[in-house]
């Protein structure tokens, strides 16, 4: 009962695994081995995963090359599809866990035999699909347990017969039912009792390719809305009177005819469709099959005398008759809802009629796929009732639709024109076609060469939907677009840029479809006040901020996934800023929506996109900054003000002027004194009766230099003291407490401490005229701190008996007085009386 498929590769597994060398290995052994194998193939098809919802309520396990059913599978299970596998034996146990299937598919395996009460424990099934098995006999009583079943298609199987078992009088909720299969040879009388009058939805029925017998009365048992039948009558095309006078009185909304004559042409000249005229029908299909001038004139000599509304001629094979007599013939009364031609192989179709009166009282036309290079002009005169018009899929081109000779009255009814995947390369000349059509209103011209012509078109003012999908556009098109659209679709067309004006001027403009284009920037100038849905997804748009669509106030619908989004701020701050706007959809949100830039957020999800708030709030980075520069020159007034850093500094600017102004000088660094006295002016009778008198008495005298008579006049103070402290071989400081509250004392031994490089600390001499405690110093003073802890001084005695060795000390301090100096020669003293009142000022 199994019937092998193609590529079938289970059963030759079995013979030669681990049989090598029969000598040495036992027949048990054997049976071992493939035993093994076996369960490994077993194990190796479950491995394959079927596909499960987060629910567990749905299971796709379609094409995983499946041998088995799977027992892995969550028994909370309501569907699952196990359709183009490899199952060829469904066993007892299969189904039992799954008690929740509400519907199971079977289709396209290679089932030959189902154990009984395989579907036992499915009593809540009502989807069941075995199409295209190897069932060998019809399955009646496995559906016994199947009450609630709903939709059973059993079609195209191996069994050579028709007739439903008993079983089929207890389904009484069946709606759908499909049987046969190529091997059905012959339909009996009996065959539906059991659903007689049973109302249905759909009945489907497949035979052999030639039916051999079909006995009257077969089909008048059905009550169904919509019946299929895969008949062929090649040998035997007195049976479809037949059946169509079985099916007299009836109401079918659909009547489809497959391969009605597979493959001969009908010849004869019995009308076959007179039938037609007897039932009601809505629509009637013809599908596959060949089809002669003399058929197509019976089918629709009958139709036209009917109630059939609809007429579909799909995929037949059309060929002109050798003897006819029926070109004088009109069908001026073959008034059709619809009439679709569509993949009809030869070119013979439209020379059937040459005067197209069968166009005449058709409402909606469809021409497609064809082979409809252009129609002549008597084809367009017999459209003056079509509503709408389908010419897509054809080999077109503008200079053969648009004719001007044919235009005298135009189509007047005409509202839609779909001219989709053509060749047509001119919107100028669809315009002037158009022009004609006074209640055109939707216009789909998608998948051809438009767009490239730079043109300027007029257009009729109806037109409310143009659909432009799938050519290659240029930015020039807007200026041959009608402005009059409420429905713009310019998606997968290479668009590069709008161009603006265009929407300023279309008013109308309701809806935009501008998706999987090269659009890279939506400017924040774009303006259309009545837009209400705009497609942006698939461009490569990487920014979209909260002023891009502030022109665009009627806006209500977004769609913009899929585009290369550079997540910054200004995105952050939009898609934040939508999420709370009640007025606005983003259709796609969120799983559509990655960051491309930049390369540490390549995939993110723009959801997941969080920057800190300091990224993007200006005003708050303003406020960080401002508190942080003003905390910062606080923290520096504060360190000034403790470690006394001001006076450092101008001392440090007095310095470096005083050796800008001394390196322009040129002046010479030899010694020009043997001291430097620096002193308070308080204690200058002190320095000028004790100090100065001592040293400058002597034999040979020291050259001494003091403030009141030695600084030259004119000359910057500043100047001054540094260049006498730098041409002293020692420095000699009075201290007192006059001293240390100087400021310009406060400068010399500051100065004194920045002398030239090679200069030491062992230059200077402290001379201490009153007792000065650490307290009594200036913080800043660290080094004379230093210098009063670690260097030896002078104290000035205030016994007079003590006052000699002071004088000792101090000249031995100051070494051999007779050292000649620079300048000696020609020394003169300075005026004390006119210098004296300029240091009196700054020693105070």
């Amino acid at each position: 009962m199994f019937r092998p498929s193609v590529g079938d590769d289970v059963a030759p597994i079995m013979p030669s695994a681990g049989c090598e060398d029969p000598g040495r290995v036992s027949a048990q052994q054997k049976v071992h081995v493939c035993f093994l194998l076996l369960n490994l193939l077993k194990w190796t098809s479950c491995q394959n995963p079927c596909q499960r919802d987060s629910t567990n309520r749905y299971a796709n396990c379609q094409g995983q090359d499946l041998v088995e059913v799977p027992q892995d599978l969550p028994v909370t299970l309501q569907s699952l599809d196990l359709s183009y596998n490899r199952l060829f034996h469904i066993r007892y146990e299969d189904f039992s866990s799954y008690t929740n299937l509400r519907a199971l598919n079977l289709s396209f395996n290679n089932i030959s035999t189902i154990e009984c009460g395989s579907f036992a424990s499915n009593t809540l099934l009502r989807n069941l699909t075995l199409f295209n098995n190897s069932l060998t006999e019809m399955p009646s009583t496995l559906f016994e347990p199947l009450l609630l079943l709903e939709f059973l298609d059993v079609s195209n199987n191996l069994y050579n017969y028709s007739t439903l078992g008993k079983v089929f009088e207890n389904l009484v909720n069946l709606q759908n039912l499909a049987i046969g299969g190529p091997l059905v040879s012959k339909v009996l009388k009996d065959d539906f009792a059991p659903i007689k009058n049973r109302s249905l939805k759909k009945f489907s029925l497949k035979t052999m390719s030639k039916l051999g017998f079909y006995e009257p009365g077969a089909l008048e048992v059905l009550n169904t809305r919509v019946l299929w039948l895969d008949i062929s009558l090649d040998t035997n095309a007195q049976a479809l009177p037949l059946i169509l006078k079985d099916l007299a009185g009836k109401t079918i909304d659909s009547l489809r005819f497959r391969r009605l004559f597979e493959s001969s042409y009908y010849t004869d000249t019995m009308d076959l469709f007179c039938g037609l005229v007897d039932i009601n029908i809505r629509e009637l299909i013809f599908f596959r099959g060949m089809f002669t001038e003399n058929l197509l004139h019976q089918a629709l000599h009958s139709i036209q005398k009917s109630t059939i509304q609809d007429l579909l001629l799909l995929s037949v094979k059309f060929d002109r008759s050798l003897n006819t007599n029926n070109t004088h013939i009109l069908f001026d009364r073959l008034y059709l809802n619809s009439l679709v031609i569509r993949d009809i192989a030869g070119p013979h179709i439209f020379k059937y009629d040459w005067t197209f009166t069968w166009f005449s009282k058709v409402r909606n036309l469809q021409l497609s796929r064809v082979h409809l290079g252009s129609l002549p002009c008597i084809a367009w005169r017999q459209m003056g009732n079509i509503e709408c018009l389908d010419v897509s899929d054809n080999r077109l081109i503008g200079s053969n639709l648009y004719n001007p000779s044919c235009w005298d009255g135009g189509l007047p009814k005409l509202d839609t024109f779909i001219a989709a995947n053509n060749n047509l390369q001119s919107l100028r000349l669809i315009s002037l076609l158009t022009a004609k059509w006074p209640k055109l209103t939707k216009l789909d011209l998608s998948s051809n060469d438009l767009g490239v012509y730079n043109e300027v078109c007029t257009w009729i003012p109806n037109i409310t939907t143009l659909i432009l999908k799938g050519n290659t556009l240029k930015m020039c098109v807007f200026q041959c677009l009608p402005t009059s659209v409420e429905l713009l679709d310019l998606s997968y067309s290479q668009l590069e840029q709008l161009d603006l004006n265009y929407f300023n001027r279309a008013t109308n403009l309701k809806e935009l479809v501008l998706s999987h284009n090269k659009l890279n920037f939506i400017s924040s100038d774009w303006r259309s006040p009545n837009l209400q849905v705009l497609h942006l997804e698939g461009n490569s748009i990487s920014l979209i901020d909260k002023g891009t669509f502030k022109d665009l106030p009627s806006l209500r619908r977004l769609t913009a996934g899929n585009n290369p989004y550079d997540c910054t701020c200004d995105l952050y701050a939009f898609f934040s800023t939508l999420q709370n706007n009640d007025e606005m959809l983003l259709a796609d949100w969120p799983y559509d929506y990655q960051c491309f830039h930049p390369q540490h957020l390549r995939d993110t999800d723009v959801e997941d996109y969080t920057p800190w708030r300091v990224e993007c709030d200006v005003s708050l980075v303003i406020t960080i900054s401002v508190s942080t520069t003003a905390a910062i020159i606080i923290l520096c007034m504060l360190v000034c003000w403790r470690f006394d850093v001001p006076w450092y500094l101008r001392m440090t600017w007095r310095i470096v002027k005083s050796k800008y102004r001394s390196k322009k000088s040129n002046k010479s660094r030899e010694y020009n004194y043997h001291a430097f006295i620096s002193y308070s002016y308080s204690d200058a009778d002190w320095v000028r009766g004790e100090l100065l008198y001592r040293l400058e008495s002597c034999s040979p005298p020291y050259r001494v230099c003091i403030h009141e008579r030695d600084f030259l006049p004119g000359r910057w103070i500043i100047d001054n003291i540094i260049e006498n402290i730098e041409n002293s071989r020692k420095i000699i400081f009075v201290l007192s407490s006059n001293f240390i509250n100087s400021e310009w004392c406060n400068y010399e031994l500051y100065f004194a401490h920045q002398r030239a490089i090679g200069h030491s600390l062992e230059d200077i001499i402290l001379v201490v005229k009153e007792k000065v405690t650490m307290e009594d110093l200036p913080k800043r003073f660290h080094k004379l701190r230093k210098m009063l802890r670690t260097k030896t001084y002078l104290e000035w005695p205030s016994e007079p008996s003590k006052q000699h060795f002071f004088w000792i000390q101090l000249k031995s301090i100051l070494g051999d007085a007779s050292v000649s100096l620079a300048g000696q020669e020609g020394l003169s003293v300075v005026n004390e009386a006119v210098v004296g009142p300029v240091f009196y000022l700054y020693h105070i």
